[in-house]
């Protein structure tokens, strides 16, 4: 066999999908094991191997490429547990950090402590030095002050790493190279980080940033992914291990370790490759496609439009603006271990707390004692408890009863089925209002938009989500509990190359920016020639970053070609540029002077394409699938009703399931709400028809 595996690390469970040269796709879904989460892959792995009938060893020697979509870089950043750094800076703007971009993030609510620095004041330094916006050499560097601020730093304050943010270094980065050669010397071993080579852009707090988040990550995941290397060589893995970046993209682990901020976010942005897979796959010619990941934690959102999967600077996490370009993924605290809670004036909340994996919900028999989704949905009857995991994890609904009528039946004086109905009517509420910011609140109407559920709790939410949105197709793929992990079978090894070069449209500078492009394709090169790949899997993507005058934020525009040659290609770009914006913001001004910011390039490299087995028709009748009756909650059609039960291994092309019923998969569960049908497709997965 050619195996190639793909997981993904949740809050709740750790997932695995792997596929073989016949496209065959296997999955394994364990509980995620915090503290060593390299626990939970072995484990997936050992699961894989007893369904393969081979040992862990074997598997891994029969694996031609293991994709790895971690959240160590995510969860260190969000609890703060990155580690102790220092911040050198040039001599007069040591408080860069602390002005950020011009106040509080709501500047009318007094009530808001104005936020910490990502670095405290006490560990940032600075130095004497001036580059000028053109390159220019103002002020010399003074070394011995660098070495004064290092040895405080790192004697006095034992720091773990360094990152350096000076003035102008995106127009000349001499002085902050000489800084990283001082501290080789001063500080043997000691990680750093330099701006111009983590975010070379012109937004001082931002650049700031995102060089501190990136050195404070360097030493944690450093360690994370040696040790995952190491672990699985010593398990039969000869080949290189990738790493999912924030844009859903793969990367070689080395190159992920040299500029680790990149894996922020990983997971979740392997969901939308997963949604644009099964659209094109199933024949979806728009390829405008809303891609939903609910798993134990949280519910993602995202967005892709023309087959092109949005990407953002403006994602905040933990507080702090990320700075990078990354999939422009919405998530809120919404997923199956959401837990519930009823305020003082009487009113249901679920999330953004979460049971995660230890102790998870109550009906998990794990000492959770609060009231989660999941043990609502248990309670509504979509749950088995018989074949929750395929059977493979028994839950007790004896426990998510308990807690449902101790902490919201009781207090809100309901029927406990009532008081869960409750619950899974507020998570879906939160659900829709997150799909609402990333379509409505953006200009986009869902109701234009074919919308792909994935997660394993997503099933169980999916239809009525769909019908308050108004939609009218959704794509539950069989997979659907390990969306995220597909999607990283999906991806491509791609990294982008960025250089801020100031110039507008009517004093455009022709010269700066074709100089520029032709070193940006220069580093595409080099790095395209470091994945191995073929040259004709390979391709470069230049782009713009552009915005009218006086305008805050940019757009991102593609060239047509490499270079700006003329007024002939300028007029394109611009052309181009007032389409984005009349198709983001829906409105442009033609003639209107256009800024741009910055200039970049995407290197792709193809990964073999996800070839999924085809289905022979079996007709439209799904009675050889149906295993049980049970009762389920459906409040529209009189409460709970005898409902039929499917298995969805047993499930053949072409069958037509009408509603209500119940669909189960190994990892997941599939519930067909009144108003909706599911048709099998002959790619296996669930096509649903809404009225």
């Amino acid at each position: 066999m050619n195996l190639r595996i793909s997981t993904d690390i949740g809050g709740t469970f750790t997932d695995l999908v792997c596929v073989d040269e016949n496209g065959h796709l296997n999955v394994a879904k364990v509980s995620t094991t915090p503290g060593n989460f390299s626990e939970g892959i072995f484990n997936s792995i050992d699961l894989l191997g007893e369904q393969y009938k081979i040992s862990v060893h074997d598997v891994l020697k029969q694996c031609g490429a293991f994709i790895h979509g971690s959240t160590i870089a995510t969860n260190a950043m969000i609890m703060r547990r990155t580690a102790k750094i220092g911040l050198i800076l040039t001599k007069g703007h040591r408080d860069i950090l602390t002005f950020r971009e011009g106040g509080k993030e709501d500047s009318f609510n007094p009530h808001v402590d104005y936020p910490e620095p990502y670095v405290p004041r006490y560990l940032t330094g600075t130095v004497t030095e001036r580059m000028n916006a053109e390159g220019g050499v103002e002020i010399p560097l003074n070394e011995n002050e660098v070495r004064q601020v290092l040895r405080q730093l790192v004697k006095g304050f034992h720091v773990e790493g360094i990152a350096v943010c000076l003035l102008w270094s995106i127009a000349n980065p001499a002085h902050e190279n000489r800084i990283g050669e001082i501290i080789e010397e001063e500080c043997p071993g000691l990680s750093y980080s330099l701006s111009h080579r983590v975010n070379p852009i012109i937004r001082e707090y931002r650049r700031a940033v995102s060089t501190a988040m990136d050195a404070s990550l360097l030493p944690i995941v450093r360690r994370y992914v040696n040790d995952l290397i190491e672990k699985l060589r010593g398990r039969g893995y000869a080949k290189p291990l990738y790493m999912v970046t924030s844009t859903g993209a793969l990367l070689n682990a080395e190159e992920i370790v040299d500029k680790p901020i990149y894996s922020v976010n990983s997971g979740p942005s392997m969901a939308p490759r997963a949604g644009l897979l099964y659209a094109t796959t199933e024949g979806d010619q728009k390829r405008n496609i809303i891609t939903v990941d609910m798993g134990g934690t949280s519910f993602d959102v995202s967005i892709t439009t023309d087959g092109k999967i949005e990407l953002s600077r403006e994602t905040r996490i933990a507080d702090e603006t990320l700075a990078i370009m990354k999939a422009n993924v919405r998530s809120i605290g919404a997923g199956g271990g959401s837990i519930a809670w009823v305020d003082p004036g009487k009113m249901v909340h679920a999330g953004p707390l979460s049971a995660g994996a230890i102790p998870g919900p109550a009906c998990y028999m794990r000492g959770g004692e609060e009231p989660t989704v999941t043990d609502a949905n248990v309670l509504l009857g979509y749950l088995d408890p018989d074949y929750f995991l395929g059977g493979r994890m028994k839950i007790d609904p004896r426990l998510s009863e308990k807690v449902i009528q101790e902490k919201i039946a009781a207090p809100l004086n309901l029927e406990v089925r009532e008081a869960a109905y409750t619950i899974w009517a507020t998570i879906n509420h939160n659900m829709v209002a997150a799909i609402e910011d990333v379509t409505i609140w953006q200009g986009v109407d869902p109701r234009e938009y074919l919308l792909v559920s994935g997660g394993g709790a997503s099933g169980l939410h999916i239809v009525p989500i769909a019908q308050e949105l108004k939609m009218k197709k959704i794509i539950v793929p069989k997979l659907s509990g390990v969306l995220s992990a597909v999607g990283g079978l999906a991806a491509d090894m791609t990294m982008d190359f960025h250089v801020s070069h100031f110039t507008d449209s009517r004093l455009f500078d022709y010269e700066g920016v074709n100089n520029q492009l032709k070193a940006l394709e220069e580093q595409a090169w080099a790095f395209l020639s470091r994945t191995g790949v073929a040259l004709k899997n390979t391709n470069i993507q230049f782009f713009a970053e552009a915005r009218y005058a006086y305008q805050v934020w940019e757009l991102n525009v593609p060239l047509r070609g490499d270079q700006i040659k003329d007024k002939e290609v300028l007029a394109q770009l611009v052309e181009d540029f007032h389409n984005v914006h009349q198709r983001v913001f829906g409105i442009n001004e033609p003639g209107e002077l256009i800024e741009f910011v910055n200039w970049g390039v995407q290197a792709t490299a193809k990964m073999p394409e996800v070839k999924i087995k085809e289905q022979p028709y079996g007709g439209e009748d799904p009675a050889g699938a149906l295993v049980a009756h049970r009762e389920a909650y459906f409040r529209e059609i009189g409460g709970l009703v005898k409902t039929p039960v499917y298995r969805g291994d047993k499930l053949l092309c072409g069958a037509r399931i009408n509603s209500p019923a119940i669909i189960e998969e190994p990892t997941s569960t599939l519930v067909v709400f009144p108003g909706s049908t599911a048709i099998v497709s002959k790619w296996g997965n669930y096509l649903i028809e809404l009225k």
